[in-house]
């Protein structure tokens, strides 16, 4: 009955898609795609499978990675992998998300990651990059490339760990070089060596 937590999806004119999970559900905003988000910092299609993924903070630790499924429920704030700032559980511990009926994340961070935004890989320049992900940190302060296969996460690199600088949003470009900013107005470039 409200937008807090969710993600809404719109026609480019404003209006509501007539196949959103909850048009025509009585006390349900029909724009609403999915819901039991925490804080969501980064989303992009995976040119592999068509998937929409997302990436968002936990409380502290407890970052997660997931995949975006109509009518799905993911869980905040019921179930997390984080702490409250409290230092406290939340829900009491309770972290198995598929015993509760809510989706479990393909991937989350403990330690934090502070994930900011993201951006897949589709582009040939550097081919072992292809349809990899890629998420600026913020504390600590990286650029994290996520390895996908299908719809799974099968491995991590941090790239510009002593660079100490905050990024906060990642593009790819047409000729396949790696764009990062940062929350001190840098930015980075990388492309593939010569």
């Amino acid at each position: 009955s409200n937008h807090i937590g969710k993600i809404v999806r719109l026609h480019e004119d404003g209006s509501v898609p007539h196949d959103n999970p909850f048009v025509g559900i009585d006390g349900a905003l029909p724009e609403i795609y999915s819901y039991g988000h925490r804080n969501i910092q980064g989303i992009d299609y995976n040119p592999a499978t068509g998937d929409l993924w997302i990436v968002e903070f936990g409380p502290q630790a407890g970052d997660e990675l997931n995949i975006i499924e109509p009518g799905n429920n993911y869980g905040w704030p019921v179930v997390s992998y984080g702490l409250e700032y409290s230092g406290e559980f939340v829900n009491d511990g309770v972290s198995e998300h598929e015993e509760q009926g809510f989706v479990e994340p393909r991937y989350y961070w403990d330690p934090t990651s502070a994930p900011s935004g993201m951006s897949f890989y589709d582009n040939d320049a550097i081919p072992e990059w292809e349809n990899n992900m890629f998420i600026g940190g913020l504390a600590p302060n990286y650029i994290v490339r996520v390895v996908v296969e299908d719809d799974m996460i099968v491995g991590e690199e941090r790239l510009l760990t002593d660079e100490v600088e905050r990024f906060r949003d990642i593009l790819v470009t047409e000729d396949g070089a790696l764009i990062a900013s940062t929350d001190g107005g840098s930015i980075y470039q990388i492309t593939a060596a010569e």
